[in-house]
């Protein structure tokens, strides 16, 4: 099976539009297409970020706290990695590449053009619609 680490951007991305890759990722998830991969530092930047009040136009802090305690539930939690050395040019970023990287991930799933344009990553960056094809590839 697949295992990826998925940005916490797409995973909002995923909860507050009802169209577009990041929800198709979240349905492919569900169905068993991959094992998702979370971590601490993770679901916190998570829920920090869904707590703002500039999302309660897209979902309620209830709805919010509900779909995190899914992804707690049936992701699969691994600790975080350790940060040896900058790995992207956002340092916000660098523990999702490592992550990923301790994990022996597929992939690392991200519409962020830090993580996205990597040079040479030791995990491969891919967007959430090129991950989606290759999912679909694999199952012709």
């Amino acid at each position: 099976m697949l295992r990826v680490v998925i940005d916490p951007g797409v995973l909002i991305a995923a909860l507050i539009s009802a169209q577009g890759a990041p929800r198709a990722l979240l349905h492919a998830w569900i169905e068993g297409a991959f094992e998702l991969l979370i971590s601490p530092k993770l679901i916190a930047e998570l829920e920090g970020v869904l707590e703002r009040d500039k999302f309660r136009q897209y979902v309620t802090v209830r709805d919010a706290r509900a779909y995190v305690a899914i992804l707690r539930r049936f992701a699969t939690m691994v600790p975080d990695a350790k940060l040896t050395t900058r790995l992207s040019p956002g340092p916000g970023d660098d523990y999702l590449i490592a992550l990923a990287t301790a994990q022996a991930t597929n992939a690392l799933i991200s519409g962020d053009p830090h993580l996205t344009g990597l040079k040479n990553p030791a995990v491969p960056v891919l967007t959430p619609r090129a991950f989606l094809d290759r999912l679909e590839a694999g199952n012709k």
